[in-house]
């Protein structure tokens, strides 16, 4: 058949939703980088790795995928576990470093230039290879401008997300970088869908593609690696908290 570009739809709970994770997701991570550094100054890499999980695979590769279940271009899409992990592992991966290079020293702009660019640029790394990992009836066309934007909007938005958290302030600034860094996640990607047209070549669009995810199999996917994160990183702050109390007794 003719290649034919489909319009495509939101369903608005879930973008509503996706904000919410994202923002949830930074929130914990920021949080959880309090504890980075013990008391002789040394970052704890478990303490990285698990502000990592928060913020990359709860608040970035989490969302990204809810916003995904969002997207309806009325045929079936399905995701390649490969690339679908893959980008699970550069979002906590590049998230781990990048936190891990602010709470290592003070704070500086310096500090905040290296490490906000490279969370932007992990950011939009995750949402691209998420999108390599599609499958359908028909091939994804991009507009290289709005490819561009996105990646700006994400390297300026947590820039700025990592100045408020790590800057002069406690409670307010850490809520309001989680909302900052909530808004760049979901800006980058919502942009970066605006820059994908569906061009559909197949005349039967429900055809399923044999070992992909499809809906219900990526929900579950995204809901048990969010639960697991929120598991283990509430255990490892309880732990802490519970630890740093008995040490000043």
């Amino acid at each position: 058949m003719t290649p034919e570009i489909l319009p495509t739809t939101y369903v608005n709970w879930l973008v509503v939703a996706s904000f919410v994770v994202s923002a949830l997701g930074a929130y914990v991570a920021l949080t959880a980088a309090r504890f980075m550094r013990d008391r002789r100054g040394r970052v704890s890499r478990l303490n990285a790795l698990l502000a990592g999980v928060a913020l990359g695979g709860v608040g970035i590769w989490s969302m990204h995928f809810l916003g995904m279940l969002a997207w309806d271009a009325g045929l079936a899409l399905g995701y390649r576990l490969g690339e679908t992990l893959l980008s699970l592992l550069i979002a906590v991966g590049v998230s781990a470093l990048a936190l891990g290079y602010m709470a290592a020293g003070s704070f500086t702009a310096r500090r905040v230039l290296v490490a906000g660019p490279l969370a932007g640029l992990g950011v939009a790394a995750m949402h691209f290879i998420g999108m390599a990992s599609v499958r359908f009836g028909g091939f994804l066309q991009w507009d290289a401008g709005l490819v561009a934007l996105a990646v700006g909007i994400a390297v300026v938005a947590a820039t700025a997300a990592l100045w408020l958290a790590f800057g002069p302030g406690q409670r307010i600034p850490r809520t309001a970088s989680a909302l900052v860094m909530a808004a760049a996640v979901c800006t980058m990607h919502y942009t970066g869908m605006a820059a994908a047209d569906v061009v559909c070549t197949t005349a039967d669009r429900a055809a399923k593609i044999p070992g992909l995810l499809y809906g219900d199999e990526l929900a579950m996917l995204v809901v048990a690696v969010a639960l697991s994160a929120a598991v283990v990183i509430a255990a490892d702050l309880m732990v802490q908290r519970f630890t740093r109390a008995a040490a000043v007794r």
